[in-house]
């Protein structure tokens, strides 16, 4: 995997600041840890940080055509490049190298932006064209691999793989959104397009921005939609196809010219990856998980059990996540505030493997594209009921219940009827909303000073949710769920834990399950193969019998709520309130200290879990610590030099 950098003059062709091209890239140097490249000539800089897997003596970039003419910076893997490569030999083109790079470069030559539909990967590229004074930025279909870009002055367009790469650029405003708070406060990630600062933008998946100097259009364009259409199919014919599709998949994920290996936690997902690598390899395949026995979610021996299987080189490690240790670190890898917990772990487990390997296969989207999460049961639940009950009746009968019903947060789930009750009073998107919604709407106005109050009126983070369900309107409640979780939630939350949790370890992750041939058949299944008899991912699990045990297949989820919540009390309280009372969140003007001093009072004496919103509001305070203030304070002594000089 790699990183890349740039700067394009949109309206003539002045000079671009080499040093400045060279400290964006050396902050993204662990995406990149095995050389750096540059192209820079009037009006253009690219900048591109290595990371070696495949041809690895003629595959440092930029890579150009056969004329020069033409120069790109790519982060990713195209898995169809060598067929691809001899359709574009049969075309005309020269190749001087054996780098799927090189293919991005001459499916552009041949055409244009709609090279992108014949890319079967990952990918995040910026493709400079001087004859045609264009430059292109993409991303994959599903959102794996990022780009942030922004316009300064006017003027000039600055992109990145990382937001603190475009931090780096003096002229770069740093203005947090209020807006973008609000919303990263109620889904726990910054939605894209936007980004935790106005007017600095993540390239949504599955698009282009197509910059031609001297032109006005900005505006990113959309080449891919997933159109889920269910069709009629046996459950043995599904069955078998899912295998097929599953197998081709992990098989071209295969390619690597360095240590290859797959994250193993012996859940479905990933024990199905690699059952099907352990049948494509001719050696054992190498496996990494970690344990977590002190929390009571201890998954290596379900990890065992896969590698026992299929005789994995097996590497295990018992870690104890220090959430209030780490919580800095990992803001400072994320860029923006990112609350999924879960990335802890998920950091852990990439520098373990990364001692071994420098690429390793994930099971990660097994949940959206089968109806993994629980969300999808219930939702599915509650949108027969409305079927069946008059709006007025809803909205005041269980409006009522969900007032005066206890709000039971230590209960399980099925005792916490006050949500339900809220929920069935709604209608079927913002009732949705509310089951994803990290800190509810009443929860964060308390939260909220008196001017953020007043900045967050106008807006709402469920307008993200509604537009994607409503998109889907034709679609079934699980379908309709389904795709908006992939639209949002897996590439704001999942894919964004998975790039930048690995990436600062310098590992490469590629998710079969996210391969967009397989995407596009696994949204064909009709729901009742997915969710049966609140069964979440049923054709998954059945077509996987013969090569995964039963124990496997069949086990609960697990997840380090109680960790967080226990760490949260005692001498954890006091921790808490240091960070979340001191001056970062103070200056900052967000808040209603009182109100925070609260929240963290009740969690720490038992009255409530609240430990989902203090991680986020702790995140956001090491965002403002180890991004915001600091680059800030970076970006004026640079401003302050370059005024003396």
């Amino acid at each position: 995997m790699c990183g890349i950098a740039g700067i394009f003059d949109l309206l003539g062709a002045d000079p671009i600041d080499r040093s400045l091209l060279q400290r964006m890239s050396d902050v993204i140097a662990h995406r990149g840890p095995d050389g750096d490249g540059f192209h820079v000539e009037p009006g253009v800089g690219l900048a591109h940080r290595r990371l070696a897997i495949i041809d690895l003596a003629t595959g440092a970039q930029p890579i150009y055509n056969e004329d020069g003419s033409v120069a790109i910076v790519f982060n990713g893997q195209i898995y169809n490049y060598v067929k691809l490569t001899e359709e574009l030999c049969a075309l005309g083109h020269r190749f001087a190298t054996r780098s799927d790079t090189e293919a991005i470069v001459h499916a552009w030559e041949q055409w244009g932006a709609d090279c992108v539909k014949h890319l079967r990967g990952m990918y995040a590229f910026a493709i400079f064209d001087r004859n045609r004074n264009v430059l292109l930025l993409a991303r994959d279909r599903l959102g794996k691999k990022p780009i942030y870009y922004t316009f300064v002055r006017g003027r000039y367009c600055v992109f990145a793989s990382e937001l603190k790469a475009l931090l780096v650029h003096p002229l770069v405003a740093k203005k947090i959104s209020r807006a973008a708070v609000d919303a990263y406060l109620a889904l726990g990630y910054v939605p894209d397009p936007a980004t935790i600062y106005e007017g600095i933008y993540k390239l949504p998946a599955a698009s282009t921005l197509c910059l031609k100097r001297g032109e006005a259009d900005r505006q990113p364009r959309e080449y891919w939609r997933l159109a889920p259409k269910p069709r009629p199919i046996s459950e043995a014919e599904a069955s078998e196809a899912l295998i097929e599709h599953l197998r081709e998949a992990v098989r071209i994920r295969l390619m690597s010219e360095v240590p290859l290996g797959a994250f193993l936690s012996g859940g479905v997902d990933s024990s199905a990856v690699v059952a099907m690598m352990a049948r494509e390899s001719t050696t054992p395949v190498k496996t990494f998980a970690l344990g977590f026995a002190d929390y009571g979610i201890d998954e290596l021996p379900h990890a065992q059990r896969i590698a026992d299987r299929y005789y994995t080189a097996h590497t295990t490690e018992r870690v104890v996540p220090d959430f209030l240790g780490c919580y800095r670190e990992q803001a400072a890898i994320f860029d923006e505030p990112f609350a999924d917990s879960s990335s802890v772990p998920t950091y852990q487990v990439s520098k373990l493997a990364r001692r071994h390997v420098t690429v390793a296969l994930s099971g990660d989207a097994g949940d959206e594209m089968f109806a993994g999460y629980r969300r999808y049961r219930w939702h599915a639940r509650t949108e027969a009921m409305r079927r069946l009950l008059p709006a007025g009746l809803r909205a005041g009968a269980f409006g009522l219940l969900g007032r005066v019903y206890p709000k039971l947060d230590w209960a399980p789930r099925w005792l916490r009827a006050k949500y339900t009750f809220h929920e069935l009073a709604l209608d079927g998107i913002a009732a949705y909303y509310r089951m994803v919604c990290k800190i509810q709407d009443d929860r964060r106005l308390r939260l909220y000073s008196s001017p953020m109050r007043e900045s967050a009126e106008g807006h709402h983070p469920l307008d993200t949710i509604a537009t994607h369900m409503e998109s889907a309107a034709s679609l079934d409640p699980i379908a309709r769920a389904q795709l908006t979780d992939i639209k949002t939630y897996l590439v704001g939350d999942i894919l964004t834990k998975v790039d930048r949790a690995s990436m600062a370890t310098s590992l490469e992750v590629r998710a079969p399950l996210l391969d967009h041939i397989f995407v596009e058949w696994a949204a064909s299944l009709p729901s009742d193969l997915k969710l049966r008899g609140g069964e979440g991912k049923y054709i998954l699990k059945r077509a996987l019998e013969p090569y995964v045990p039963r124990e496997n297949l069949y086990r609960s989820k697990q997840g380090f709520a109680a960790s967080l919540a226990k760490q949260f009390r005692g001498t954890g309280a006091e921790q808490l309130r240091a960070a979340l009372l001191g001056q970062s969140m103070g200056d900052i003007g967000l808040f209603d200290m009182q109100e925070l001093g609260r929240l963290i009072d009740d969690h720490a004496a038992g009255f409530a879990d609240h430990s989902q919103a203090l991680w986020s509001l702790l995140m956001f305070e090491g965002f403002l610590h180890e991004v915001h203030f600091s680059s800030r304070k970076n970006s004026a002594a640079v401003a302050g030099r370059v005024a003396v000089q």
